[in-house]
């Protein structure tokens, strides 16, 4: 068979699985199954695929057709440029969190510390090192499983300034940060059941869901962060679209100079402010 019949199947099967990119995700699987890159295919669409690779792309199509997401099937994601490890214990990395990262960038200066709290796969800790100069950090989460993947994603990038501890949020920080920054779970509880099946079903739930009212963690972190940051510290959430009002109201009375940034669809998807002196 060869690769061009292989994607074609490939599609036909996620497009009648009802998968929203059914196009894109059959090519990124062809692509994962049978190591073949967009250029070498388009020179020869016609080259024989063997039976190894038909057999691994089509058991990949029948995975992803039950909606398991694509980044499950491939065991990683890209993130501000990096390649991240990803299982089903983490949050898989999302274009919108870029935004945070860039924030906390214009604001980090050499020899800065930084905690991560709810680090899921370290994505956020990891991107700010790597791509910034001679800066340490801490990456917080409860969950083991996800931390074991945050530290899989550290040895991958040889990021040497970070480490990641076990804590039900503050509970076992100890030391002052310059910076704090948090993609909590924010979706209220009552909407994580809405969400699409590649969400709801493959993703920790306990990375999503932000309790009644999806405020839950903002609340907590904004309350118990001024003890761990240094004078001139600065606290950074990525939100929900709807949600800037809310948590910039929970920050005024620690936090001065608050901004709301927008995403690249024109929502709301960070708020920043910096530690009243």
């Amino acid at each position: 068979m060869t690769l061009q019949m292989l994607l074609k199947r490939g599609r036909e099967t996620l497009r009648a699985a009802q998968i929203a990119e059914w196009e894109l995700d059959a090519w990124y699987l062809l692509e994962y199954a049978a190591g073949c890159t967009r250029s070498a295919y388009l020179l020869d669409p016609q080259l024989e695929a063997d039976s190894s690779q038909i057999q691994h792309y089509e058991e990949l199509i029948q995975k992803r057709s039950l909606h398991i997401p694509l980044q499950h099937l491939t065991g990683s994601q890209e993130f501000m440029g990096l390649s991240f490890i990803v299982d089903e214990n983490v949050l898989i990395p999302r274009q919108d969190t870029e935004i945070l990262v860039e924030e906390v960038q214009k604001h980090m200066k050499s020899g800065m510390r930084i905690l991560d709290m709810c680090t899921g796969s370290g994505c956020i800790l990891l991107s700010i090192l790597k791509l910034g100069q001679e800066l340490t950090g801490t990456g917080v989460d409860l969950s083991g499983a996800a931390l074991m993947v945050a530290e899989r994603n550290k040895e991958r990038l040889g990021a040497a300034g970070a480490e990641f501890i076990r804590s039900d949020l503050f509970t076992d920080v100890t030391g002052v940060y310059d910076r704090i920054v948090s993609n909590p779970p924010y979706i209220p509880s009552r909407v994580v059941d809405t969400l699409m099946p590649e969400v709801r079903e493959h993703e920790p739930r306990m990375a999503l869901d932000g309790t009644e009212d999806g405020l839950y963690f903002y609340r907590k972190i904004i309350e118990q962060s001024p003890a761990y940051l240094s004078p001139g510290g600065m606290l950074f959430f990525e939100i929900g679209y709807d949600q800037a009002e809310a948590v910039s109201g929970l920050m005024d009375r620690d936090f001065t100079r608050i901004q709301v940034v927008k995403d690249l669809a024109g929502l709301d998807r960070v708020v920043y402010g910096t530690l009243r002196s």
